[in-house]
């Protein structure tokens, strides 16, 4: 009698760390940014969306790939293979750019929910950096994973603002589908906006670290120690990955889509942030809408504020080889915890001081953009080094997807500087 196969889990079970990881990409700041787009541009740059999604898609398979078949995350294995003033600088920038955009993002979810609940912002500011905290560090890992999963829903309250607005379908397809080649100087800065938002440093580390975690949780061996998972483990990773990121594209268009037939469409082509852009939804496409992208704004930030927070922590702790992982107890873990915590306040402090979070997000922005590229190089060369990934290197297609991505990164930044 032949023995009988493990029975094949549905598509939604092996939804995870990809799922989660391309949710928290829509943060508040992405919000801001791709609200501002479509007010400003209308559909024109819709196409964006379409041409980064196999972009973010290659390089962050990449990433996962390099945590499930390693059991390392990508500083780790920076640490392990590369100079030392290498990994630190880029953990340094990784640490300042992720602490801006928590500032930012606490500051945007703050003012979304005073326009449904007046009260004191710093107070909502606090209170979501004590939440976000508190339920990282005293929530088992399966648990916590499971919430974030949940919170991704978050992001259809977006969808639902678009399907409330009057939406022109033939000149929405028309934006979409055909690219606009003729760019101005305003044209350029917003490509740089858009794949600067939506290719960030922070989700490498961060769906990497989620692999490992998953390892962890399954109490399984990295791929390069038991080879024989690597055919149904790769693709899982490839079908979380693609529907991960495709639904954050598709949020993102959904977004631009709202405002384009709503802000642009009466003349408001400026929006300095999230919270502004659902305060001028309010009179044109009602209450509802402005209800729920108030909402949406809180709940992406519950998700991302978190996400932001962990990447660093994974980061810093894998650049000193402390004790890491959310599956781990506070008492085991407590450095990697501390980093959670000195990251959340540190965005909860920004927004004590009045720092502006437009300027916060500016910054943010030159520092993701900067740091990109160089951080995309080395990952896609450890991908592809045998010394570190074994017979498990990426096929030749994935790493042509993978050096497109990075290709493409580093003209933004120079756009960006040159801008």
């Amino acid at each position: 009698m032949s023995a009988s196969r493990p029975a094949r889990r549905p598509w939604y079970a092996v939804l995870g760390p990809g799922l989660v990881t391309g949710a928290a990409d829509d943060d508040p700041s992405g919000v801001g940014t791709y609200s501002q787009v479509g007010a400003q541009f209308g559909y024109g740059l819709g196409w964006t969306l379409v041409f980064g999604f196999p972009l973010l898609a290659s390089i962050q398979a990449i990433c996962a790939r390099i945590g499930a078949t390693t059991g390392k995350g990508i500083a780790r294995n920076l640490a392990a293979h590369y100079p030392r003033w290498l990994l630190r600088g880029v953990v340094v920038l990784l640490l300042v750019a992720n602490i801006i955009n928590i500032g930012a993002d606490l500051g945007a979810m703050a003012e979304a929910l005073a326009l449904l609940l007046p009260g004191p912002a710093l107070l909502y500011v606090a209170a979501f950096g004590a939440l976000s905290v508190v339920l990282e560090i005293a929530l088992s890992y399966a648990r916590y994973a499971a919430i974030l999963k949940w919170a991704t829903l978050s992001l259809f309250s977006y969808v639902a603002v678009a399907f409330v607005a009057d939406v022109p379908l033939a000149e929405a397809a028309r934006g979409l589908l055909v690219p606009s080649l003729t760019f101005g100087k305003a044209e350029a800065m917003a490509l740089v906006a858009v794949f600067g938002t939506t290719i960030s440093p922070y989700l490498f580390f961060w769906q990497a670290g989620q692999e490992v975690e998953e390892q962890h949780r399954r109490h399984v061996k990295p791929l390069m120690v038991s080879p024989r998972r690597a055919g149904p483990e790769l693709e899982r990773i490839r079908v979380d990955t693609l529907v991960g990121m495709g639904f954050s594209h598709l949020t993102a268009l959904f977004i631009m889509v709202a405002t384009a037939a709503t802000l642009h469409a009466h003349g408001i082509t400026r929006i300095d942030s999230a919270a502004q852009a659902a305060s001028a939804l309010r009179p044109i496409a009602g209450d509802m809408a402005f209800g729920l992208f108030a909402l949406g704004i809180v709940g992406t930030g519950l998700l991302a504020v978190p996400v932001l927070a962990g990447s660093a922590a994974y980061a810093v702790s894998e650049t000193f080889g402390w004790v890491e992982g959310l599956d781990r107890k506070p008492r085991e873990a407590r450095a990697f915890y501390a980093v959670i915590a000195l990251a959340t306040g540190g965005g909860v402090a920004l927004n004590l001081l009045g720092i502006d979070p437009m300027t916060g997000l500016y910054w943010a922005a030159v520092v993701n953009g900067l740091l990109a590229p160089p951080l995309m190089v080395v990952t896609m060369l450890i991908a592809r080094n045998p010394r570190v990934m074994g017979r498990l290197v990426i096929s030749r297609r994935l790493a042509f997807g993978g050096w497109v991505s990075t290709a493409v990164m580093s003209a933004v930044a120079l756009i960006f500087l040159l801008s």
